[in-house]
């Protein structure tokens, strides 16, 4: 088949051999992306699959009691998944409590009531906040924090909060500075740049339309937050809170250094207890035989937490996307 011509006896293009040659290409795009997405769903998969299997002995030793079990003794080989799940989950829980007001009232103060040549520097700062290794503030902790929970912090709540009825048992002693508490003191300061920074750009996605007309009904900074900026964003700020909690979650080396690494339950968030990441972190290097599974078995445990935390996350998404 030959070419076809114009007027001027100049070659025009094959149109059917351009259309073959971008539907090839869009073949081999297609299964690029396919591959990508296929790489990333296997190697979940291959995680799970490790996991599982290095953690069989200890669930067919112990049963699904290894998820309940308060005891974890390497000399007794005696192993419970309890203490450590409890204190992963209370650490993020007050974590998250103290960071998301924070953030979002840092979130509100620079790009609403900011002066504008103080929104970039201190936008700057904490975003560099959130470049700071985990050691770090590990060491922050332990060095300053932990001594001033143990001189001034501590001794003020165990004598006003812990002298109430019911809430007062989690403040009791003994309190040596190093606990719960101080990890989730740490944990909020880790995450709050991460949920600054998503809110912060969610609520620049606002229309300045609609920020202006709000503020030319007579509306105050609080009632435009309130019913203009944050229903307008809230599937933003709703995945900044989950990438903070799962962050939290995670969390391994700062804890280490604050929690203080006592494997027993805990009735006390001002005492020494202990995470799954900081079990895992302190046992891991001379472990072996049942207690190496039942350390597997935590991680796998934390696997399932995280992937928990994610379904929720799209679940409030969708929920939220409905409204």
């Amino acid at each position: 088949m030959t070419a076809s011509t114009d007027f001027a006896g100049r070659a025009v293009p094959d149109s059917a051999a351009i259309s073959r040659r971008f539907r090839r290409q869009d073949r081999l795009f297609f299964l690029l992306t396919l591959g990508s997405a296929t790489l990333v769903v296997a190697l979940l998969l291959a995680i799970l699959v490790v996991l599982a299997i290095e953690a069989w002995p200890t669930f067919s030793t112990f049963g699904l009691s290894f998820l309940w079990g308060t005891t974890w003794s390497a000399p007794r080989d005696i192993y419970g998944a309890l203490p450590a799940v409890l204190g992963t989950l209370i650490s993020s829980l007050i974590a998250m409590l103290i960071a998301v007001p924070l953030s979002v009232g840092i979130a509100v103060f620079l790009t609403e009531l900011c002066p504008a040549r103080l929104r970039r520097p201190l936008g700057t700062a904490i975003e560099l906040l959130a470049g700071v290794p985990s050691i770090i503030y590990g060491i922050v902790g332990l060095f300053v924090l932990v001594p001033l929970m143990q001189s001034t912090i501590l001794p003020v709540l165990m004598a006003t909060v812990g002298q109430l009825p019911l809430i007062g048992r989690l403040f009791q002693a003994p309190a040596p500075g190093i606990g719960l508490l101080t990890a989730s003191f740490v944990l909020s300061v880790m995450i709050l740049p991460f949920i600054t920074a998503i809110t912060r750009d969610v609520f620049n996605t606002v229309p300045v339309m609609l920020r202006e007309s709000a503020y030319g009904m007579g509306m105050t900074t609080w009632e435009v937050v309130r019913h203009i900026i944050i229903p307008y964003t809230r599937l933003g700020m709703v995945g900044g809170i989950m990438l903070g909690l799962g962050r939290a979650l995670g969390e391994t080396m700062a804890v280490t250094f604050v929690v203080g690494s006592v494997t027993r339950l805990q009735t006390s968030i001002i005492s020494p207890s202990t995470t799954i990441s900081a079990q895992i972190a302190n046992s891991f290097g001379d472990a072996d035989g049942l207690q190496l599974s039942s350390l597997i078995a935590l991680g796998l445990i934390l696997f399932v937490l995280s992937f928990c935390v994610l379904a929720l996350a799209k679940w409030l998404i969708g929920r939220t996307d409905s409204f």
